[in-house]
């Protein structure tokens, strides 16, 4: 069996759980290619695959345009071809089930088939900051869940997404951010702390930052993945007006994990929830040992 991957992660979260799924797959003997979503990246054509995976981050209950741009550029599919979708986002809310939305549309298009979609909860690269705890109790719901669900889609199971009337107008609603980013995005700019490293040009998925006397220029393409802000490894970024909701560096997500009670007080009974839902399946084999402890 082959399986292609074709993931955008703004700043590795979506990365993290896909490559995850990945290692799971080439497990059970799968033969995986892996596509970072980027402008002008390449396009394996889904038809040479048997299982196909999109993974993207929700941004403001939608998928970012750059995933859009990447399935318009798909082949129509050939004969049946199962899709699965992979998001992440900063909370567990039921709203961000409507991201699939228009994704499902784009595909449905071109002939493939929408197997199901599966919901990661990983901190935030924006709004606020997650404690590392936080973090390490995401990725710890995530390692639970991974090894089942990733079975599941490799036996081609068949959900049907949770996309009604209410959350697809949600979704097209708050998909202003697509023409709106690339507006706001202009207002990016450096402070005195950048030390010019062309980290955040290097890293820029839609190649919407260049390099002139040595500072960063931000273009007029910005889909606001906010990874050259994240990542910059001086904090010297500024994002306009979204700059009260900055967050920079990564996250521990090897720690100790939070308890309930350190659960942050936003959406804490939803976390909650979430977090006790995957905690009723076992941590993978490596960390049955410390788990027993």
């Amino acid at each position: 069996m082959r399986a292609v991957f074709n993931v955008f992660s703004g700043t590795g979260n979506t990365h993290k759980v896909c490559r995850a799924v990945m290692a799971e797959w080439q497990k059970s003997g799968v033969e995986c290619k892996y596509v970072s979503i980027e402008k002008d990246c390449e396009v394996r054509d889904p038809n040479l695959f048997d299982r196909i995976v999109i993974g993207y981050p929700v941004h403001a209950f939608n998928a970012p345009q750059i995933v859009f741009d990447f399935i318009k550029r798909l082949p129509d599919c050939v004969g049946e071809r199962l899709v699965y979708l992979i998001k992440t986002s900063g909370e567990p809310l039921k709203l961000n089930d409507g991201s699939c939305a228009h994704v499902y549309d784009l595909l449905k298009k071109k002939g493939y088939t929408v197997a199901g979609e599966y919901h990661y909860v990983m901190p935030y690269n924006m709004i606020f900051r997650h404690t590392d705890k936080m973090a390490a109790r995401m990725w710890q719901a995530a390692e639970r869940r991974i090894p089942a669900e990733a079975a599941e889609m490799l036996a081609g199971k068949i959900t049907p997404l949770k996309k009604g009337p209410f959350k697809r107008l949600v979704s097209f609603v708050f998909r202003i951010e697509h023409p709106a980013m690339p507006l706001l995005g202009r207002a990016y700019k450096v402070t005195e702390a950048c030390t010019g490293c062309g980290k955040c040009a290097r890293g820029c998925p839609q190649k919407n930052i260049t390099m002139a006397g040595g500072k960063p220029v931000f273009g007029k393409h910005c889909i606001g993945c906010v990874k050259c802000s994240f990542g910059c490894p001086e904090s010297a970024i500024t994002i306009g007006v979204l700059n009260g909701w900055k967050v920079n560096g990564g996250y521990n997500f090897s720690g100790e994990p939070a308890t309930d009670k350190e659960v942050c007080r936003y959406c804490r009974r939803s976390y909650i929830k979430y977090f006790n839902e995957a905690e009723k399946l076992p941590l993978p084999h490596k960390n049955a040992e410390k788990e027993e402890e």
